[in-house]
């Protein structure tokens, strides 16, 4: 079936007359569109191509359990049966979505299941804040609607436009990158690893095809999720710093399950402990109170880097060793001698050979036999360091 339809989504018993201001834009653009409406109130508007009763119907228990009465439960419940209803649509071309903070939430989870690539916009209250628990790892374009969406206005009605206009020229221009010709990669990086990571890349491609992912916390989840969804040969994880943040509560974590996507899926693992010297807050009014005392580096006004100290680093060996155990594709594990990221370089701000070797210690304490470790005498940004992790993932995969 050719995609060729346009979803419009949202609450029509809050949000009818906009909605249809969109639907209206968009069809005078020549594009096939179905609105749907999500609403919870049992309300039905015979204006919607779609009702919340078809969609609620999708609801893996039916639609008694998205209609319960109670806001909360309901919009959970719904955001449930959107997933269904939008993932099954093979004519789906691109979706809009419009909504307050509960819109935001109702509509949002849907569109991360749909493809990267998909064109996908909400326009939203919502989008001037913190929009990761809306985003997730998908390319959702949030755009802010500037007054609330609560009637029709001369900004209101800019904006929307702009989205309208923006959803038809993704679809106009609906690019299709060639297949990869060479096995794809995934490799993590950060502003301190960079020299490194950018190294392993001209080592290797020519015989693969590398994508870098920014070890963000949002960054190590999208990688992992690529990596459930089988897109990778193999996985140079060469900055692991999320696992601080993990652990000692920075803002960029990217939670539990790191590294478990490569272990459920037996994808050959070479990684190393890039940037694991620091732990990110926001603006340094940002840090907690009981790390008031501790030494920081401002990477900019709106990033605060706090440097791991020696127990720290044993922590995150051991963390990360008893995640390398679990691995079945015998994973290596490369350490710098000389440092794990720019600023934990000599004469730099997070020097501290004695918080590392506490690290280096901890993790061939807790390793089993099945993981091979590499010490270095280098500096994780050395291009000796990156010629060792490429030729040990080529090393990895040829064996496999």
């Amino acid at each position: 079936m050719t995609r060729n339809t346009v979803y419009i989504v949202g609450t029509f018993d809050t949000k009818s007359q906009e909605l249809l201001f969109v639907r209206d834009l968009l069809k005078q653009k020549n594009l096939n569109v179905i609105s749907v409406d999500v609403s919870t109130s049992k309300n039905t508007d015979p204006r919607a191509d779609i009702s919340p009763q078809d969609v609620a119907k999708l609801h893996p228990l039916g639609l008694n359990n998205v209609f319960t009465g109670d806001r909360g439960t309901a919009v959970s419940a719904m955001a449930l049966a959107l997933i269904n209803f939008l993932t099954s649509k093979k004519d789906l071309a691109g979706v809009i979505g419009l909504g307050g903070s509960g819109g935001t939430a109702l509509i949002s989870p849907a569109l991360q299941k749909l493809d990267i690539g998909v064109p996908k916009i909400i326009v939203s209250t919502m989008a001037s804040g913190n929009i990761a628990p809306y985003v997730g790892t998908s390319d959702i374009c949030m755009i802010y609607s500037v007054t609330d969406i609560c009637g029709l206005n001369p900004i209101l009605e800019k904006i929307l436009s702009n989205a309208a206009c923006s959803l038809q020229g993704m679809i106009d221009n609906d690019y299709r990158p060639k297949p990869s010709t060479k096995p794809v990669i995934g490799l993590t990086m950060f502003g301190v690893t960079t020299p490194c990571v950018e190294t392993v890349q001209k080592y290797l491609q020519d015989q693969r095809n590398c994508l870098i992912f920014h070890a963000t916390g949002t960054g190590g989840k999208t990688l992992e999720k690529l990596a459930d969804g089988g897109h990778f040969e193999g996985v140079l994880d060469i900055t692991t710093t999320e696992v601080a943040d993990l652990l000692m509560g920075g803002v960029l974590s990217a939670g539990d399950d790191r590294l478990g996507a490569f272990i459920r899926n037996e994808i050959p693992y070479v990684g190393s402990c890039g940037a694991l010297d620091m732990v990110n807050f926001g603006a340094p009014s940002s840090v907690p109170e009981r790390y008031q005392d501790r030494l920081f580096y401002e990477h900019n006004p709106h990033v605060t880097l706090m440097r791991t100290t020696a127990s720290e680093n044993q922590q995150m060996a051991k963390w990360i060793g008893n995640k390398l155990n679990q691995f079945k594709v015998p994973p290596r594990f490369l350490i710098p001698m000389a440092g794990f990221s720019a600023l934990d370089a000599k004469g730099q701000a997070f020097y501290d050979q004695e918080a590392d070797a506490q690290f280096i210690k901890t993790l061939e304490n807790t390793v089993n036999k099945n993981v091979t470790l590499i010490k270095l005498p280098y500096h994780i940004n050395d291009p000796e360091f990156s010629k060792a992790l490429a030729d040990n993932y080529l090393d990895l995969t040829q064996r496999k």
